[in-house]
């Protein structure tokens, strides 16, 4: 492992967000977290293509991402390294390379990365807290959802990413506004169909769990709605457990609320409301393919999962 200061961006089908951080002997220390809904999986689904709107939303995202970077960058601790992935979103776009492109111009080099290396760095960075534990790791993303099982601190026992996303499912199934209850029992339907034989092929892996953890906006925002949180405050957040039951009652309420109402909801960003129900759909039917009743969130994810993972390439480098 190659001890310094890195900065790492996650350009997701919903949200944008970097984390700089200092690798040292005793593992990850934080400097800052930027984050912003930019949606670049906007219409994807549809269409096969990033729209450009949605590029350039991503756009004013990494040049606040960079300004912020940049200030954190001294000649003490110079940002030995700077990398940004994309997953879903591009991975089904077309012009992909077109918005490789356009953030080569800003010195940003994209990796798109596939969905099993998306599984393998989320179970990294959620696991960190979890060592020895045997664990699945749920990250519910726009367009797909990363479900891994193994033990923490080693490597996955099993992992599937499924084009399963809060985006995806909203496109695809919630047209009507409140969503009405045959939209979401096909969506449902749907999840479900998307999941059952990964689920019943690895049933021996799921069935001895010691801990659900969930990461990434839909679990994140569960916490903070249950805490009435006017601010966010991620202290709150990590490690919070949340039982099946109050997640059903938030999905219930949700779902009942026009987009206008769903807004307004003390906890939930606003712009994450119109996908919101449907994330919250696909944790309620991973929770069941799992029979658990309860999953802790946690604030480490894919973030410090590539952070690791690039501060040991570096090293690796460093040696040649």
């Amino acid at each position: 492992m190659r001890l310094g200061r890195y900065a790492v961006i996650d350009i997701g089908t919903v949200t944008c967000r970097m984390l700089v951080a200092d690798v040292d002997e005793s593992g990850i220390r934080e400097l800052t977290r930027e984050y912003a809904i930019t949606n670049l999986g906007e219409g994807v689904d549809a269409t096969g293509e990033l729209a450009l709107c949605a590029m350039e939303r991503v756009e004013d995202a990494i040049d606040r991402f960079l300004a912020v970077r940049d200030s954190l960058s001294t000649p003490g601790n110079p940002v030995i390294r700077t990398i940004a992935v994309a997953t879903s979103a591009a991975r089904d776009a077309r012009n992909a390379s077109e918005f490789a492109s356009r953030l080569r111009k800003r010195g940003i080099e994209l990796s798109v990365i596939p969905g099993n290396r998306e599984a393998a760095l989320s179970f990294s960075g959620a696991s960190i807290d979890f060592s020895g534990e045997h664990l699945m790791v749920v990250d519910v993303g726009g367009g797909s959802t990363e479900v891994v099982v193994g033990t923490g601190g080693a490597a996955p026992a099993c992992a599937h990413s499924f084009n399963v996303g809060c985006r995806r499912v909203t496109e695809r199934f919630l047209a009507s506004d409140p969503p009405a209850s045959e939209e979401l029992a096909r969506a449902r339907a749907w999840i479900h169909d998307q999941m059952a034989s990964w689920f019943a092929e690895n049933k021996g892996e799921v069935a001895s769990l010691d801990r659900v953890v969930a990461v990434a906006g839909t679990a994140t925002t569960v916490v903070s709605i249950r805490e009435r949180m006017e601010t966010y405050d991620s202290s709150r957040v990590h490690k919070a457990l949340v039982t099946r039951g109050t997640l059903l009652e938030i999905y219930e309420r949700l779902a009942s609320l026009p987009l206008a109402h769903r807004e307004r909801v003390v906890g939930l960003d606003p712009k994450r409301a119109p996908v919101m129900v449907a994330g919250l759909l696909i944790l309620l039917e991973v929770l069941d393919f799992a029979h658990v009743d309860a999953f802790t969130v946690s604030e480490t994810d894919i973030l410090h999962g590539i952070t690791l993972a690039v501060s040991h390439e570096a090293c690796e480098e460093s040696r040649l």
